[in-house]
């Protein structure tokens, strides 16, 4: 199963596609879809559209997870996320892929067995499950590979086949 993981943003959106098979789990290909601060909101989700339309054709994986909004104090900048997440469920709705949605305390409970980790023990972690030989960066492409590997962890307890 190929499994493509999403940290949405408007100025980054990372994506992570991991391949689940037999209870290992690989990486596929990551990376940052990013869109510069002086385009206006609309270029700006249109850019990341025409961007994960594009990986998605590529890629054409199996499930689509995505990381939900997380409302703290700014609530600019959780507007801004609500705004592009919500070209990213489109995206996926285009592709006709489910999609599957975790808070980030979810997320870090499925990858590292503690729901208040910190950025760095998620990095750690990702990179220890997908045997990667460096850290991943940035944030946003490390929080999109623990998203693919949290729905990972879902379905296999919810005993979907891998």
């Amino acid at each position: 199963m190929l499994i493509l993981g999403i940290d949405p943003g408007t100025a980054a959106t990372g994506y992570g596609l991991v391949k689940s098979m037999r209870g290992s789990l690989s990486l596929v290909d990551c990376g940052c879809i990013q869109t510069a601060g002086t385009l206006t909101l609309a270029d700006r989700l249109q850019i990341l559209h025409q961007q994960l339309t594009g990986i998605l054709r590529c890629y054409r994986p199996d499930q689509f997870a995505v990381e939900e909004v997380f409302f703290n104090k700014n609530i600019r900048t959780a507007m801004a996320v609500s705004h592009a997440r919500g070209v990213v469920l489109l995206a996926a709705a285009d592709a006709g892929l489910a999609i599957y949605e975790y808070t980030p305390l979810q997320v870090k409970q499925a990858v590292v067995g503690y729901g208040r980790a910190t950025k760095q023990q998620v990095q750690f972690m990702v990179k220890s499950i997908l045997r990667l030989s460096i850290l991943p960066g940035p944030d946003d492409v490390a929080d999109a590979l623990a998203v693919a590997i949290c729905h990972a962890h879902m379905r296999a307890k919810v005993g979907e086949v891998k």
